[in-house]
């Protein structure tokens, strides 16, 4: 039987059992620290899979084939921020005190 790597569904599972279990604090300390290791390479490999997701989205082909990072336009990051403020003024303006 072939080894295969576990999917990223199967990494966050995996890191909420580890959550799960060292939060309710009934794990020897070896073990605690053992599980925290686990935890954070567990972490790392889902933060690299995401990475590597969000550089396969951010490309675009040119006519000719070729791969090339997506730009947006100037004015992107302006509209990004300013829509940030609104929504932030509005939940401000929700709170009751």
């Amino acid at each position: 039987m072939a080894n295969t790597k576990p999917t990223f569904e199967e990494n966050m599972q995996h890191l909420e059992q580890i959550v799960q279990e060292l939060q309710a604090g009934n794990v020897p300390l070896e073990k605690a620290l053992s599980e925290f290791q686990t935890g954070v390479k567990l972490s790392q490999t889902m933060q690299k899979t995401l990475q590597n997701a969000e550089d396969t989205l951010t490309k675009m082909m040119t006519p000719d084939g070729e791969e090339v990072p997506f730009k947006r336009d100037k004015g992107y990051e302006a509209q990004a921020e300013q829509t940030d403020q609104q929504a932030e003024q509005q939940s401000d303006q929700d709170l009751p005190f």
